[in-house]
């Protein structure tokens, strides 16, 4: 028995070694490690003659269990995880969880194709169906799925079903989405075409005459220096979305997963708003998801204007101040409305990370000018000139920030 352990071990070993230059993972065999070529160990789980000898196998991944079945009158491969898990830094620190996902397989040569379901574990009604393809090369294998229009009801029932929202909430339009991905770097890039999306059903209605916790509220129109001047720091499409930045997302997601890039954000300030006053800012798709609900609600409920008050009034500007009266007399002993322009921009260039500039400003006398020529220079509705002059005064700002011991 020994003996023919020894052999079959030695046989897998020499039969799935990767080869120069091949992709390869460690496999652990009980006491035993060896190394194999995954394009190589895909080609022999897919074959014809060995993929039914995997029927009712299963295999543990980082992924979840993965059991294998054979339907020998379509020729093709299944494979059932439950529940299924896969980890996305772009989209937070806890895994995107689907409870149930099967997949089919077909292999020609190095070319995959098949289709995948995705369901809860409560209903089959709430699926969602698509077809992907791969095609395997010796170093990395690319994958490309598509979903069709499917309501997006569906998509939070099967992404995030425990979601307390979806009790109450009436979800409408639909989303369509085709991804690439790339194993083993695991890059991977979205299109999503999302249609007619609405919320009905949470309450935001009620903010229409909420008051914040932050002090008096800066009361500022559209046009003030500051709002202006935010809208240029944290959303520049503010007055043409609806409550989400597509354009933002996919340049978030794609940024956020190079190393060496510094980290970029997609929320729209909608978006932000709903993040503090509701959703919190657990770095989660659950909470990203839920976030987006109350953004469309607050969109359809309270109007851009009342949206921009509420987050100016609400804003974090570190040190335990926030809203933009609080921080407007605390920095510069002066209204909101009354803010000179660089001062303004000063204000607008914090709020990225607030409590973080204001330690670099009270350390060196300064914050990033790189970035408050940047959010000068993404004003708009002013003139030639008034850009020239912003640009000028904002280069030769020095303010003093005031020490933290008398906050």
């Amino acid at each position: 028995m020994l003996t023919a352990l020894v052999a079959i071990f030695l046989i897998v070993k020499i039969a799935l070694a990767p080869a120069a230059g091949e992709w390869s993972t460690p496999v652990k065999a009980g006491p035993l490690n060896f190394e194999i070529g995954v394009p190589t160990a895909v080609r022999l789980a897919t074959s014809s003659w060995f993929a039914p000898r995997l029927d009712g196998h299963s295999l543990d991944t980082r992924f979840g269990t993965v059991r294998f079945s054979w339907k020998d009158a379509a020729g093709l491969q299944e494979l059932r995880c439950e529940p299924c898990s896969v980890e996305v830094p772009a989209l937070g620190t806890q895994p995107i969880k689907v409870e149930r996902l099967v997949a089919t397989v077909r292999r020609d040569g190095n070319t995959l194709t098949g289709t995948f379901e995705a369901t809860p574990k409560t209903t089959e009604a709430d699926m969602l169906q698509g077809t992907w393809e791969g095609r395997l090369a010796p170093k990395n294998l690319h994958l490309s799925a598509k979903v069709q229009d499917a309501p997006i009801a569906r998509w939070y029932a099967v992404l995030v079903p425990t979601l307390p929202e979806l009790q109450r909430a009436r979800i409408g339009g639909t989303l369509a989405l085709s991804t690439q991905l790339v194993l083993p770097e695991a890059t991977f890039a979205v299109q999503p075409v999302i249609s007619q999306f609405t919320v009905e059903g949470l309450g935001t209605e009620a903010m229409l005459g909420a008051r914040t916790s932050c002090g008096p509220s800066a009361k500022l129109a559209n046009d003030s220096w500051l709002a202006r001047a935010v809208i240029a720091a944290e959303d520049q499409r503010f007055f043409q979305h609806a409550g989400y930045d597509i354009t933002e997302i996919l340049a978030s997601i794609d940024n956020n997963q190079k190393e060496g890039q510094t980290k970029r954000g997609g929320s729209t300030l909608t978006q932000q708003l709903a993040k503090l006053l509701v959703t919190g800012s657990d770095r989660t798709a659950e909470r990203k998801l839920r976030e987006m609900l109350y953004a469309v609600e607050m969109e359809q409920t309270l109007g851009k204007a009342r949206i921009l008050q509420l987050y100016l009034d609400n804003a974090p500007w570190g040190g335990n101040i926030c809203g933009a009266e609080a921080a407007a007399r605390r920095y510069f002993k002066r209204s909101a409305r009354t803010l000179e322009p660089a001062q303004a921009v000063w204000l607008a260039a914090m709020l990225h990370k607030p409590q973080a500039v204001l330690e670099q400003w009270r350390r060196d006398g300064h914050i990033d000018p790189d970035r408050t020529k940047w959010v000068a220079e993404s004003v708009r509705g002013i003139s030639r000139n008034q850009r020239e002059a912003l640009l000028k005064s904002v280069a030769a700002a020095k303010y003093i920030a005031p020490e933290a011991n008398t906050q």
